[in-house]
């Protein structure tokens, strides 16, 4: 059995701005691993505001290879590695590799059905007007995910309101306000129709939501990271957002997922960007979630081979020529 890494740069249709800075290219990390007949793999880009990167990443991997032996084991591996990209590649790689050596499809592995979802397509930060005209464009996504920072954020969707009325709108304020702000924009976005806002304040910072009674969902993102979190988070949010990236693979998202719904939670899954080889493992927790966040492929300028079937907003599950 034989593992190997590289990194791939995947350039973006145009620049994409969150409140961290503004991308041009995803750049992301494949694990595969070589069993006799079987190649199995992975793909992770690692949480970039917790300081990961792919050669970082890279090297864990190899680490973490060597010391789960001749029999690698997903289970182990929750002990060897932290939770992060490196986890996730090779997590992933791991249930891919298990698919396709035992004949079962990664549906039967986790007992969940498949079906269509219907993913968000994210609008990143520019003008109002730029936003509104991007909307406009989207007619065939009935859901928009819209990034915002602490500038202009009712005028921004005010704009975009007016060029989509028809669609359903979460926004993804990635920790840019404080409590005060998010109290004063808040009963606007409402107005607006606005159905979530995702991570308003700053990791670390949200204990003051305790006794918040907020007008719109508010969904835990930055914050939500491991099982441990959940307990704390609960009494705060309505929703978390799982991505494998953050979770160290899908081993660790099913439990956050799982226990998320027991607690009361309601589940978006999201994306670190990437190509469908990372939206393919992400699918799973999709089935299980309120709203997907499924829409990497649809920010590239290409997508890999066997890549997945986006007809609009809606996303079919991955072919096991792709990925479990």
């Amino acid at each position: 059995m034989e593992l190997s890494t590289r990194i791939e740069q995947w350039e973006l249709r145009k620049p994409f701005t969150i409140t961290r800075g503004t991308f041009t290219s995803s750049e992301v990390l494949v694990a595969e691993i070589r069993d006799g007949q079987w190649l199995a793999r992975a793909e992770a880009a690692g949480v970039d505001y917790h300081g990961e990167n792919r050669q970082q990443m890279a090297e864990q991997i190899e680490a973490a290879w060597f010391e789960l032996g001749d029999e690698p084991k997903r289970e182990a591996l929750q002990e060897i590695l932290p939770p992060g990209g490196a986890r996730n590649a090779l997590d992933c790689a791991l249930w891919d590799l298990e698919a396709k050596k035992s004949g079962h499809s990664i549906w039967e592995l986790v007992d969940l059905k498949p079906r269509d979802l219907t993913t968000v397509c994210t609008i990143g930060i520019d003008e109002p007007e730029s936003m509104a005209a991007s909307a406009a464009e989207m007619t065939q996504y009935p859901e928009l995910k819209i990034k915002l920072n602490d500038d202009r954020p009712v005028e921004r969707i005010e704009a975009i309101r007016q060029a989509r009325p028809d669609a359903r709108l979460v926004i993804d304020a990635n920790q840019a306000w404080t409590l005060p702000r998010l109290r004063e924009v808040a009963p606007h976005l409402a107005k607006l129709g606005v159905e979530m806002i995702e991570q308003p304040l700053a990791e670390g910072g949200d204990a003051e939501l305790q006794g918040y009674e907020p007008p719109v969902l508010l969904c835990a993102d930055e914050s939500c990271n491991t099982l441990e979190d959940l307990e704390y988070l609960a009494t705060r949010y309505q929703m978390v957002n799982i991505k494998l990236d953050k979770t160290g693979g899908l081993t660790e998202a099913l439990r956050i997922a799982r226990r998320a719904r027991d607690l009361g939670l309601e589940l978006m899954i999201g994306n670190m960007l990437g190509s469908s080889l990372a939206m393919a493992p992400a699918f799973v927790i999709g089935l299980l979630c309120r709203y997907n966040d499924l829409d990497g492929p649809l920010l590239q300028k290409r997508d890999r081979e066997n890549g997945m079937a986006y007809d609009g907003g809606t996303v079919s599950p991955p072919q096991a020529e792709l990925w479990g």
